[in-house]
């Protein structure tokens, strides 16, 4: 007989110390919500357009993609197609979340999910690697760094041109640096091991030789295979 779970209770103080926990990686997303506010303003958007997108969407490599598509006469289908492909490993993210995700109520469990990024996610999945669940960073840290780059794409509209280039300060590697150590400070089992070289090697091929932005979904997908064939052995 199956048990049911007994449920996944969000604790109100443990959100609020989320954000603040993501609170410095935000600082550095409000860097590059002023470089695409600055894009979508040369591109044509109007500031509250520009805005809007940004509260609505809250994608930021999808927004970046869509003002880069954006002209006179938009090809409403490859934009469509083009913005799948880069959020796509939103399902591989939620899906790895879904352990915990279950135990909500269905109102709940979608809603936090509005605001699950790459960083957020990075903190949870770490967290319950190593024993503990914590929906409560998907929220809180979502939350601000929604805020951030909604602030920063204000920023960007009306103030761009003093932050025109972030990745001359070596911006763009803050997040990429933060999500590496979020992967080394995970547990080193051996299949946790050949799982991230498997989906590195995975994703580097699909790099050189597939389309732009599938590396992602690909690397996601090999490595997950590896946990799917290579499952660990119960405890006693």
């Amino acid at each position: 007989m199956s048990i049911a779970p007994s449920g996944y209770r969000l604790e109100p103080a443990k959100v609020r110390s989320q954000f603040f926990r993501l609170l410095p990686i935000s600082l550095f997303v409000v860097a590059f919500g002023i470089a695409f506010g600055l894009a979508a303003v040369q591109k044509g958007l109007a500031p509250l357009e520009a805005t809007l997108m940004s509260v609505l969407v809250f994608a930021g490599a999808s927004q970046f993609a869509a003002v880069d598509m954006w002209g006179p006469a938009v090809s409403v289908l490859p934009l469509m197609a083009v913005v799948f492909a880069i959020n796509s490993r939103h399902i591989l993210m939620g899906a790895s979340l879904y352990p915990m995700l279950r135990e909500m109520p269905p109102l709940q469990r979608y809603g936090i999910l509005l605001v699950l990024t790459d960083a957020n996610w990075a903190v949870s999945a770490q967290d319950y690697q190593n024993g503990r669940r914590n929906l409560e960073v998907i929220l809180g840290g979502g939350f601000v760094l929604w805020l951030a780059w909604l602030i920063g794409t204000l920023l960007g509209v009306y103030f761009g041109g003093l932050l025109q280039e972030p990745r001359s300060l070596g911006l763009d590697m803050v997040l990429g640096c933060f999500l590496l150590s979020m992967a080394l400070g995970g547990r080193k089992t051996p299949r946790v091991l050949v799982a991230w070289f498997v989906a590195g090697s995975a994703s580097m091929a699909a790099y050189w030789w597939l389309p732009a932005h599938t590396h992602v979904v690909v690397g996601a997908l090999a490595g997950g295979l590896v946990g799917f064939f290579w499952l660990e052995e119960a405890g006693p």
